[in-house]
C-alpha cells in the first residue's frame, strides 16, 4: 500500500478579520471559498477562531453535522435550544450532534481577554438523529508523550461519542519523543493538525505550528517531535 497525502501549510489557510472575530479556515467556509479545500473525507470544517472579549456568535441553526469545539486559550460560553448552558475552557472539549436541527449561541463571557478555539465539523454517519450535547474535562497528564483518545464512536474512554466512524487523539510531546498510531477502522484516513511546535511524520513530512497533513491508504502513522509539540490527530472516513 502506497500512502497518499495532502499538505496544508498554515499560511495557506483562509483568513477573515471582522474585528470581533479573527478566524483562519483550513477548509472553505463562509466568504472564503477554495475549490481545492472543501473537505478531507468526512472532515468538513476546521476553524481556528479568536473571539474578542465580550463578543461572540449570536443564535444560529445547525443540522446534520457533528460539531466539536476545543478551546486553546480563554473561555467560551454556550447556550442551545436543548436547554444546555455552560462554559468550556482549556483542557475541556465540547461536542454537539446537531442531528435533526438545533439552534445555539457561543460567546466570550470575559471582558478582559480573548478566547482562541478550534471548531471542527464532521459529516455524520446517520442523519436526522435526535440532537445531543456533551462536554468533558480532560486530564492533560493522559496525553504527555502519548495519544489521549478524546472522541470515538463508542465514547471510550472519556465519554465523548460521535455519530461517525471517527476518532480524535491529542498528544503533548517533548522534543525527541516518538509516537505511533494504528488505524482503527480499515479505509479511514488521518488528518494531523499541529497546534504548536514542530514534528516529522513518517520520516518525511515536516509540520510546524498550525500546519496540517491529510494522509490515507496507510495502516500506521509515526510522529517524531523535533520541538515541544501539541498535536491533534483525527481518524475519519474518506468515503461517507
Amino acid at each position: 500500500m502506497t500512502e497518499k497525502f495532502v499538505f496544508h501549510p498554515a499560511h495557506e489557510r483562509g483568513h477573515v478579520n471582522h474585528g470581533w472575530l479573527n478566524a483562519r479556515h483550513s477548509f472553505s467556509f463562509a466568504s472564503w471559498q477554495n475549490p481545492q479545500k472543501v473537505h478531507f473525507g468526512a472532515l468538513r470544517v476546521l476553524n481556528d477562531d479568536i473571539v474578542a472579549p465580550g463578543m461572540g456568535f449570536g443564535t444560529h441553526p445547525h443540522d446534520n453535522m457533528e460539531i466539536i469545539t476545543i478551546p486553546l486559550k480563554g473561555e467560551l460560553e454556550h447556550k442551545d435550544s436543548m436547554g444546555n448552558i455552560g462554559r468550556i475552557s482549556e483542557n475541556e472539549i465540547q461536542m454537539m450532534s446537531a442531528g435533526s436541527g438545533i439552534t445555539h449561541s457561543e460567546y466570550n463571557p470575559n471582558a478582559d481577554r480573548e478566547v482562541n478555539l478550534l471548531q471542527i465539523w464532521i459529516f455524520p454517519l446517520v442523519r436526522n438523529i435526535t440532537p445531543r450535547y456533551n462536554q468533558v474535562r480532560l486530564n492533560p497528564e493522559d496525553r504527555k508523550n502519548k495519544f489521549q483518545q478524546v472522541i470515538s464512536p463508542d465514547g471510550n474512554p472519556v465519554g465523548m461519542n460521535i455519530n461517525q466512524r471517527a476518532f480524535f487523539q491529542l498528544a503533548d510531546m517533548q522534543p525527541g519523543t516518538a509516537l505511533s498510531y494504528t488505524i482503527q477502522i480499515n479505509g479511514n484516513g488521518l488528518y494531523a493538525f499541529l497546534i504548536e511546535g514542530a514534528v516529522t511524520i513518517n520520516n518525511q513530512h515536516q509540520l510546524g505550528k498550525r500546519d496540517a497533513l491529510g494522509i490515507w491508504d496507510i495502516n500506521e502513522l509515526h510522529v517524531q517531535a523535533t520541538e515541544e509539540a501539541h498535536l491533534l490527530l483525527m481518524e475519519l472516513p474518506m468515503v461517507f
